[in-house]
């Protein structure tokens, strides 16, 4: 489906997000208090928007963008070499469930829109933390259903009436039903941050944007303070 998607993706979520995810991003980039020499695992990275985010924040860190996408990560690796970020970004074929990599090989680990897709969201949140170093952070980005708010019901509109118009013409109407019931059958922000609690990541901080209708959930990985003091 994603290869369907793939030529389109980027004009799909402008649209649908009415620009604001490049807002969602940038806070995320920062949020990672990244050391100059960093090397960061973004996954489900799809057109490695955020890998080149946090690529061109970051002049010297390098970032691996994994996704199951073919077809995503040859748009990519198109936008990566016109922002000539070969050098520090690479793209790999994988899935969040089970990395290639090593435990502790990065120092913080991204998912932006891409977490509600894995088949097995505790299993990629472990992987998450087997990963990232101790002390690393772990910022997944997500969207949800807006909750709360005297513009809730706003966004709530939006969501269910204009963004499935909108995604329909624009992407397939079969492809956007996945992607609006994926949405809609995503956990609350409070459970799904007590999912990556037990899956041993210590949350930090909970971010709401656009009244709910996207989180930032930042977490890290613990520090082993016993085995510090020996």
């Amino acid at each position: 489906m994603f290869d369907r998607l793939a030529d389109r993706y980027d004009l799909l979520n402008r649209l649908m997000s009415l620009g604001v995810d490049k807002r969602w991003r940038k806070r995320t980039v920062r949020e990672l208090c990244l050391s100059p020499t960093a090397k960061v695992l973004d996954l489900a990275t799809g057109t490695a928007d955020l890998a080149i985010d946090i690529a061109s924040r970051h002049p010297q860190v390098h970032v691996v963008g994994v996704d199951p996408s073919v077809k995503m990560l040859e748009r990519g690796r198109t936008k990566v070499t016109k922002a000539k970020l070969d050098e520090r970004v690479r793209l790999v074929e994988g899935i969040g469930e089970d990395l290639p990599f090593a435990d502790g090989e990065f120092d913080a680990v991204t998912i932006a829109f891409g977490i509600r897709n894995c088949t097995d969201r505790a299993q990629a949140l472990r992987e998450m933390k087997r990963v990232t170093r101790p002390g690393g952070r772990v910022a997944i980005l997500e969207l949800g259903e807006p909750t709360g708010g005297i513009m809730a019901p706003v966004a709530r509109f939006h969501i269910h009436q204009i963004i499935p118009r909108l995604g329909a013409w624009i992407s397939g109407a079969r492809e956007y039903r996945y992607l609006q019931e994926s949405i809609e059958a995503f956990p609350p922000s409070s459970e799904f941050a007590a999912l990556m609690d037990s899956c041993g990541l210590r949350m930090l901080e909970l971010v709401r944007f656009s009244f709910g209708s996207c989180h930032l959930y930042l977490a890290e990985v613990p520090v082993d303070e016993e085995r510090l003091a020996n």
